[in-house]
């Protein structure tokens, strides 16, 4: 299920844009153009499906916080922000804005003012599988019959995260399973207290967690069940001299006493005679290895989205991160919001993809070359 379109309305400095995707896509563009706009968009996105969408707007500093700030043409009508995209086979909208009034405190929770999906580009009444508005929700069932939903609906939630019976509904739980599976890296705490810097008891990772805290895991699920040659050429290549090695508390793991086993990052290093361990390791290479990990996963996700991954990082190891990102493309589709204009040249140069280069104009992100078409 390969994303094709982005259309987000309303958010932050995202006033109007409709983004066409590719495979590989690489944001770039200024300090301040709405990169990470754009990527918190679609994270906000795999957010509705979690459930977790008015928690996430409340992080944000709240729907005032997220809203569209700039001058409006049509005052008259209501502020509302609007988050959807288009794949090959379907279409998803969210609108949402603020609570009618009442007497309660909760006045800046999003409402779902509509919500949708249907099938293919355009939206009809015979395609469409979800339809909410005010008051009202109805949605098709596996037999093609068009019905209303028996449930309260949470108002500052999506249907998708709320439904049940996957056997009536089966397409859209497909959809909601789908979303959820996507990946988004964007913060690795590599801190000195940071939970990849300590041993942690193993358990097969075929997924690295959001933050890497799971890291000596993933990376020993690859070396076991995925791509080691790669994974090991990777490391040789960015950081010569140094080789992986995944430690273990325990030299007999199949040994008559049972117990746990503790697994912590290493880098077999030329000139030491013991390897390097994770709290000895620089925040840019530990950074660089959970990376490799996410990206190398023997269980691609269907969407991996990176943003600035290049941070921390020494100029050394971006050509190695963009043959990384290149070659994760052939199994996920990828994303990558990125600052660095190194980056974003060799990932254009292994893969002939040009980045999608944005710009602010009076508040309000613009596509560079969506103006020039």
């Amino acid at each position: 299920m390969a994303l094709r379109e982005l259309e987000i309305c309303g958010y932050r400095s995202l006033r109007s844009v409709r983004l066409p995707l590719q495979q590989l896509n690489v944001i770039t563009g200024p300090n301040g153009s709405g990169k990470s706009n754009l990527y918190r968009a679609l994270w906000l996105i795999a957010q509705i499906c979690e459930g977790d969408f008015a928690q996430s707007i409340c992080r944000e500093g709240g729907l005032l916080s997220a809203m569209w700030a700039g001058p409006r043409t049509n005052h008259k009508k209501p502020l509302r922000m609007s988050l959807g995209f288009r794949t090959d086979d379907f279409s998803f909208q969210l609108t949402c804005g603020f609570p009618a009034p009442s007497g309660s405190l909760f006045c800046y929770d999003p409402a779902i003012k509509e919500e949708a999906v249907w099938f293919g580009k355009q939206r009809k009444p015979s395609t469409t599988l979800l339809d909410r508005s005010p008051g009202s929700t109805w949605i098709r069932d596996v037999e093609g019959n068009r019905v209303e939903y028996p449930l309260i609906l949470g108002e500052n939630e999506s249907v998708l995260s709320q439904l049940r019976e996957p056997h009536r509904f089966p397409e859209l739980f497909a959809i909601r399973e789908e979303v959820r599976g996507w990946r988004f890296y964007h913060t690795f705490r590599t801190d000195e207290e940071a939970p990849l810097r300590s041993p942690r008891v193993s358990v097969r990772t075929p997924v690295l967690s959001h933050d890497g805290s799971d890291l000596a895991a993933a990376l020993q699920t690859i070396l076991e069940i995925g791509n080691a040659g790669k994974l090991l050429d990777t490391i040789a290549a960015a950081l010569p001299g140094r080789s992986l090695e995944i430690l273990s508390n325990d030299p007999e793991p199949w040994g008559k006493s049972p117990r746990y086993t503790e697994l912590s990052v290493g880098l077999a290093t030329s000139g030491c005679t013991r390897p390097l361990v994770a709290r000895e390791l620089s925040d840019g290479t530990l950074k660089f290895l959970c990376l490799a990990a996410c990206l190398l996963s023997p269980r691609p996700p269907a969407l991996i989205a990176l943003n600035e991954p290049e941070a921390s990082l020494h100029p050394d190891l971006l050509e190695p991160l963009a043959r990384l990102i290149v070659d994760a493309a052939e199994f996920s589709q990828v994303w990558v919001s990125t600052h660095s204009p190194l980056l974003a040249t060799h990932i254009q140069t292994i893969s002939q993809v040009a980045p999608i280069r944005l710009q602010l104009k009076e508040g309000e992100t613009i596509i560079e070359w969506a103006e020039e078409e």
